[in-house]
């Protein structure tokens, strides 16, 4: 895949000049259904069993990924003598004839990955050496042995980059790599590589080495100095040794993560080291032990068995982490080890750190002092450790003055020392979460001259983001967020932390945008968003809602978390009102809304632009039945209408049929006895005399 990118690259920097210039790129579809545009044509995914003989003949540049090509034949390319990089990905080539590329001399960039090489390597190996100006070779996935790559790369000797991954090598040794002088790149992962001897002693321009994903049980005696980037991650490493000396390496990026190393790599006296990746593996200090005792003086020897001679090295580990010249290392990742400690003066060698992963170790204490060499330091995560106390020297000089963010979370931290922030002049993101911690101020209990330990962030300008979730918040007043200008705050799983109302919070009334009240027994009757015109973002899920918040209504959210509350509804106007209108995403799951209340549920299904990504998982309650508000059955619709009928309607009806009987009972009546109530008036009221 790497050996397409430049290929690709130059295609795009050939369509944006054209476009810059005014000029109309020409697309083409020449017979094959290939695209052609200037001097590449692709024909991906074709279903081709050949390479088309009929393309335009100055063809630099041709794609055939993705097609059924079994064989390159000896005329496959003789039509196309300016090529200069082709790409045969994903196809099923077994075999490329001996003289398929003697009218292609000058090919550079050559993919054959993905393919079934190893049946006829041999003789794709003899195709292969007539290519005296190939660069780029990507011979991945072909299930090659060390044997087949030694014979298919034996004549290469212009090659820059190989890439041999995701094949079948375990053992390399001198001669595989032997004539490959101009070797820059080599990339060897996922394959099963257990042991290495010697085999790139001869590679003395390369700079990238990638080992990654193989089965390597150490690493002992590296002396490659003109290594720029090693990657030897994902392996089964326990040790790490370079070579002793005084030779300056070039090596710049180490990536030893996911091994199962014991100790701190025995690292080059001399070298250009900016990156060290340790993540994910069992190391430690053991210069001082959890009972007290100390292996200060104790050295480690290493038996190495080269054929029939042995030669044993004594190394003192803590000796050659002092004499490692680490001054140039700017990232530092220690995480998911089993360190407790730091040896005293180990950060005093990195002056340049600026990133320092330290997160999931079993760190106990950690101490900042005026006098670190941390000046640089930008990022320090000491997340997931045992912390139950941050040491600090606070006086008059700066500490972490670069400081920007900062991971406490997951400790056992009460308190941070007085003042710890008040030189980091640069701090924007501060995570306490999963801390026991409460927030100044605090108050005083009675007979008590001041309060309980807190951690004071007020007057913190710089500060935008501040994680507090989880950790026991009770009951805040006062105002500890004073003097900061908060930007994204998490509150959420603090049980009791909004018992009162959210007076607290009005110092951010202008400046929070995101803030997460997730799991903080919120209820209606507490909640007024409306002083918080800023926010764009609201999670309030996880709570006991059991009515919308009509403060919401003013707001301008594009984001707002409802699930899991007690809603039965929300109030069918939505859309029409501010929050309606701005609101982009709505998650609104786990309630007990009612199926027979659902015009809201319809309201928001025709609103413009708004997107309800767990909608699948939204339901509704009717008559003991959880049912889905995209597909009520029929008879629910019906019971629902009758339900949410007009009663006064309803009344007219019912009470229709009873007037029209007593109507008609009346006009029977009357037309009944209509002569005998005629002559009882007569007889009563007498015969009228004429004028």
């Amino acid at each position: 895949m790497e050996a397409l990118l430049p290929g690709l690259s130059l295609l795009l920097v050939l369509l944006a000049v054209g476009w810059g210039s005014g000029a109309v790129a020409a697309w083409a579809t020449p017979p094959g259904s290939c695209e052609l545009v200037q001097s590449t044509t692709d024909c991906t995914g074709r279903w081709l069993s050949s390479v088309p003989g009929n393309l335009q003949g100055d063809t630099e540049e041709l794609l055939l990924d993705d097609n059924t090509i079994h064989v390159l034949g000896n005329a496959s390319l003789l039509s196309y003598h300016q090529l200069r990089r082709l790409s045969l990905t994903k196809n099923r080539l077994e075999l490329i004839e001996p003289g398929a590329f003697l009218r292609s001399q000058g090919l550079h960039m050559l993919s054959l990955a993905d393919n079934l090489l190893f049946t006829n390597y041999s003789l794709t190996a003899a195709a292969l050496s007539a290519l005296p100006a190939l660069r780029m070779l990507d011979l991945s996935g072909n299930r090659l042995t060390e044997d087949m790559v030694s014979v298919l790369v034996w004549n290469l000797s212009s090659l820059e980059s190989l890439s041999v991954a995701r094949n079948l090598i375990m053992r390399l040794d001198s001669s595989v790599f032997m004539n490959l002088t101009q070797l820059l790149e080599l990339n060897l992962e996922k394959n099963y590589i257990f042991e290495i001897d010697q085999a790139f002693e001869g590679l003395q321009r390369l700079q990238k080495l990638n080992v990654a994903y193989n089965y390597l049980p150490c690493v002992v005696e590296f002396g490659l100095t003109q290594l720029r980037v090693l990657n030897v991650s994902n392996n089964v490493i326990e040790w790490f040794l370079a070579l002793e000396s005084d030779d300056l390496f070039e090596l710049e990026v180490l990536d030893l993560s996911h091994n199962r190393l014991l100790f701190f790599p025995v690292l080059p006296r001399q070298s250009k080291l900016h990156s060290l990746l340790l993540k994910d593996n069992e190391m430690s200090f053991y210069q001082r032990l959890p009972n007290g005792t100390s292996l200060a003086d104790v050295t480690v020897q290493f038996l190495l068995i080269d054929g029939n001679s042995t030669n044993v090295t004594t190394v003192s580990l803590w000796d050659e982490i002092c004499h490692s010249n680490l001054s140039s290392l700017r990232l530092l990742d220690m995480s998911q080890n089993q360190v407790w400690y730091l040896p005293e003066g180990f950060l005093a060698q990195m002056p340049s750190l600026t990133h320092l992963k330290l997160n999931q170790n079993c760190l106990e204490t950690f101490h900042l002092s005026e006098g670190d060499p941390l000046a640089l330091l930008t990022e320090l995560d000491l997340s997931q450790n045992q912390l139950a106390e941050l040491g600090a020297e606070v006086g008059a000089g700066d500490i972490l003055p670069n400081l920007q963010l900062f991971n406490l979370s997951t400790n056992r931290l009460r308190v941070l020392p007085p003042g710890v922030f008040t030189y980091t002049r640069k701090i924007t993101t501060v995570d306490l979460s999963r801390n026991r911690v409460d927030l100044c101020p605090q108050p005083a209990a009675a007979g008590e001259a001041e309060g309980p330990p807190c951690v004071d962030i007020r007057g913190i300008k710089t500060l935008t983001h501040l994680s507090l979730a989880g950790c026991g918040l009770q009951g805040l007043g006062g105002h500890p967020f004073q003097g900061t200008s908060l930007m994204h705050l998490d509150l959420s799983d603090n049980h009791q932390a909004l018992s009162r109302d959210l007076g607290w919070l009005q110092d951010l009334a202008l400046t929070l945008q995101v803030l997460s009240l997730r799991n903080t027994n919120l209820s209606s009757v507490v909640v007024d968003f409306s002083a918080f015109n800023s926010l764009v973002r609201l999670d309030l899920s996880g709570n006991s809602l059991t009515v919308f918040p009509t403060s919401l209504g003013i707001l301008k959210l594009r984001s707002l978390d409802l699930r899991d509350n007690c809603l039965p509804a929300l109030p069918p106007d939505i859309p029409r009102t501010p929050l309606g209108r701005s609101l982009r995403e709505v998650y609104l799951s786990q309630n007990p809304y009612n199926c027979c209340t659902l015009g809201w549920w319809d309201s928001l299904q025709q609103a413009q632009g708004l997107q309800v990504p767990d909608g699948q998982e939204v339901t509704c309650s009717y008559a003991s039945r959880t049912l889905s508000p995209r597909a009520l059955p029929e008879p629910v619709l019906r019971s629902c209408r009758w339900q949410t009928a007009d009663l006064a309607l309803l009344y007219l009806v019912l009470a229709l049929p009873t007037c029209l009987t007593l109507l008609v009972a009346v006009a029977i009546v009357f037309l009944t006895l209509k002569q005998k109530l005629l002559k009882m008036v007569k007889s009563r009221c007498g015969v009228s005399s004429p004028y």
